[in-house]
C-alpha cells in the first residue's frame, strides 16, 4: 500500500472522528423528546413546501395552451400581454391547463400596453417555459409599472398575480388550550368543518401581559405601535386532517402556544391550487444603480410575480434577471420554491415568503445578484418559513422584514450575515419573532464579535432571542444575552441540515426527490471544479 493511500484512509478516518465530534446536543433532545411525546425548544420545520415535501413536485400533463396558438408571436418586439391572458382564460374555462412559451422572447409592459397586470385566478394553471436562459423561454417585462399611489413607493404592483376575489369567513372559536407543536384543537362548533378543509388559525390581540412575553425579552419601544394597538397577531394555514365532533385534527403542528382565553378563531381560507411556474427566464428591463427607497422604480419598478392564497404550488427551475422585486409568496400554505436564481442588477428583494403565508420551502436560491433584502420572510405573521440550501454574496444578508414573522428556518444558507437588512417599517417592529433557527449557516463577509441580535446603534435591527447552531465561516461570535441557544459556533454540526433529518424522522426515510437533489447539485458543483 502507497504512501499516499495511507494519507487518505488517515485523513478519511480523522475526517469521520471529527464528524461524530460535531452531533447536535439539541437535535438529540429534539429526537428524544418526539419520541417521548415532550415539548422541544425546535420547531419541527419539516411540514414546510409542497405537500409537505413528502413527495416530488409533479409533472402535470394539463392541456397545452401554446400561446403562439392566441397570437404570440416571439422575438418580434410586439406585446404579448394579450395572447398571454387569453391563453389563461381558455386554460381556466377548461378547468385546467398549461400556459406554455415555445423558446423565444416574448414581451410584456410594452409601450402599447396598457397598465394592467396578468391575473390567474383559477386552480391548476401552470405556466412552462423550456428553459430559465438565454436561450431558453423569457418572458421580457420591457417596460416598469407605476405605485398605485406616487406617495408610497411600496405600491408598485406586481407583473403577474394569482388572486382569490373570496374572503375567509368565520368558521367557529376555540374553546381550549394547544400546546405548540401539536396538532389537536377542539372548537365550539365543528358542523361546518370536514376533513381536507383548509382553515385559517388567527388570534389577535393586545393584552399587555401576552405582548411581553410574546417579545421578551425585548422591552416594548413607544415607536412600535403596531403590536402595543392591533397586539400579537397569529395567522396560521391548516389542513383538516380528521374531525371528530368537535375536535380537530390538523395535518401540521400548530406552532404557537394557543390559549383559548386570547380569543382564537377559525375561518375558512378561500385558496388556489396546483398553481405552477417552470423552466422559465423573468426578464426585467431594470438596469439603474439601487439605491434604497429613493423611487418607487428603485423599490418596485419591475415586480414580477406575487403569488397570494395558493396551496400545494410551486415555482422551479427559474431565473428572475435585471428585476426589483423578484417573488413574493404571500398568504399561501404548502408552497414550494426550487432552483431559483436572481441575476444581474441589484434590486429590492429577492424570493421572500410573507403575508400571513405558513410553511413555505424556499429552497436551492442562489441569489446571484445580491439583492438589497436577500432570501428570507416578510411579514404578515407568517410562520414556519424553511429557507434550504440557498446562497447569497456576501455585500447583502438575510431578510426578516417585521409585521411578526416567527419560527423561521435558515438552514444551510452560505452568504453573507450583518445587522440592518431585515426590513419594515418601525412601528411594526420587531423584526423577527421567537424561534428564529440558524442551522449551519455559513458566513462569507467579514467576521463580528459578540454579534447582536437586538441592536444598540440602530432603531431597525430588532430580533428576538433565536437560536443558533453550527454557525460558522469567518469566526463571527454572539452575544450570549441575545440568543435563546447557541451551540458549535465556528463549526458546522451533525447532522448537516436540520429540515432533512426532520423530514427523515417524521416519514422514516428521506424523500427521493430530496436525495436525487442533492445528487444532482453535488454534480453540478463538481463539474466546475
Amino acid at each position: 500500500m502507497t504512501k499516499l493511500i495511507w494519507v487518505h484512509i488517515v485523513a478519511l478516518i480523522l475526517c469521520s472522528l471529527n464528524l461524530a465530534a460535531q452531533d447536535s446536543k439539541v437535535w438529540q433532545d429534539f429526537k428524544v423528546a418526539k419520541e417521548n411525546g415532550h415539548d422541544h425548544i425546535l420547531p419541527d420545520f419539516s411540514y414546510a413546501g409542497y405537500k409537505y415535501s413528502e413527495v416530488a413536485l409533479p409533472k402535470v400533463d394539463f392541456k397545452v395552451f401554446n400561446v403562439i396558438d392566441y397570437g404570440a408571436v416571439p422575438n418580434d418586439d410586439r406585446s404579448d400581454k394579450e395572447s398571454i391572458k387569453k391563453a389563461i382564460a381558455a386554460a381556466s374555462k377548461n378547468g385546467e391547463g398549461v400556459i406554455f412559451f415555445p423558446k423565444g422572447k416574448y414581451f410584456i409592459n410594452t409601450e402599447e400596453d396598457s397598465l394592467d397586470i396578468v391575473k390567474i385566478e383559477s386552480s391548476k394553471i401552470v405556466f412552462r417555459g423550456e428553459g430559465a436562459n438565454e436561450n431558453g423561454s423569457i418572458l421580457l417585462f420591457k417596460r416598469d409599472l407605476p405605485p398605485a399611489n406616487p406617495e408610497k413607493l411600496w405600491t408598485v404592483p406586481y407583473a403577474i398575480k394569482t388572486t382569490v376575489e373570496k374572503k375567509g369567513k368565520f368558521l367557529t372559536n376555540v374553546i381550549s388550550d394547544a400546546r405548540r407543536e401539536t396538532f389537536v384543537l377542539k372548537v365550539e362548533d365543528a358542523s361546518r368543518i370536514k376533513p381536507g378543509d383548509w382553515v385559517v388559525l388567527k388570534m389577535k390581540n393586545n393584552d399587555k401581559e401576552l405582548v411581553a412575553e410574546d417579545i421578551a425579552p425585548l422591552s416594548i419601544e413607544p415607536k412600535w405601535t403596531t403590536i402595543q394597538e392591533k397586539g400579537v397577531q397569529i395567522n396560521e394555514m391548516h389542513k383538516v386532517a380528521s374531525v371528530h365532533k368537535d375536535t380537530l385534527v390538523f395535518s401540521e403542528p400548530i406552532h404557537y402556544n394557543v390559549n383559548s382565553s386570547h380569543g382564537w378563531k377559525l375561518y375558512h381560507f378561500p385558496h388556489l391550487q396546483r398553481i405552477g411556474f417552470e423552466n422559465i427566464m423573468f426578464l426585467g428591463n431594470w438596469d439603474g444603480k439601487f439605491v434604497h427607497h429613493r423611487s418607487p422604480q428603485d423599490d418596485g419598478g419591475w415586480s414580477i410575480l406575487n403569488l397570494n392564497n395558493l396551496v400545494n404550488s410551486w415555482v422551479r427551475n427559474c431565473t428572475f434577471k435585471n428585476v426589483n422585486r423578484a417573488l413574493s409568496i404571500n398568504s399561501s400554505a404548502a408552497v414550494t420554491a426550487l432552483n431559483i436564481s436572481v441575476e444581474g442588477k441589484i434590486g429590492h428583494n429577492g424570493v421572500s415568503a410573507g403575508g400571513g403565508s405558513t410553511g413555505i420551502l424556499l429552497a436551492y436560491i442562489n441569489d446571484k445578484a445580491g439583492m438589497h433584502h436577500t432570501t428570507g420572510v416578510g411579514g404578515g405573521s407568517t410562520t414556519g418559513t424553511v429557507i434550504w440550501r440557498s446562497t447569497h454574496p456576501s455585500h447583502t444578508s438575510f431578510e426578516s422584514h417585521a409585521s411578526q414573522p416567527r419560527c423561521t428556518l435558515f438552514d444551510n444558507v452560505k452568504g453573507g450575515f450583518f445587522a440592518g437588512r431585515a426590513g419594515g417599517a418601525i412601528k411594526n417592529l420587531p423584526n423577527h419573532g421567537r424561534f428564529l433557527v440558524l442551522w449551519n449557516y455559513e458566513e462569507t463577509d467579514e467576521p463580528e464579535k459578540n454579534f447582536d441580535f437586538i441592536s444598540k446603534t440602530s432603531e431597525y435591527w430588532k430580533i428576538v432571542p433565536p437560536i443558533v447552531v453550527g454557525f460558522y465561516g469567518k469566526g463571527s461570535t454572539f452575544n450570549k444575552d441575545e440568543v435563546q441557544l447557541q451551540e458549535s459556533i465556528g463549526k458546522p454540526v451533525q447532522p448537516e441540515s436540520l429540515f432533512e433529518e426532520q423530514l427523515k424522522l417524521r416519514l422514516g426515510k428521506l424523500p427521493d426527490w430530496i436525495v436525487e437533489q442533492k445528487r444532482n447539485q453535488n454534480s453540478t458543483n463538481n463539474s466546475f471544479k
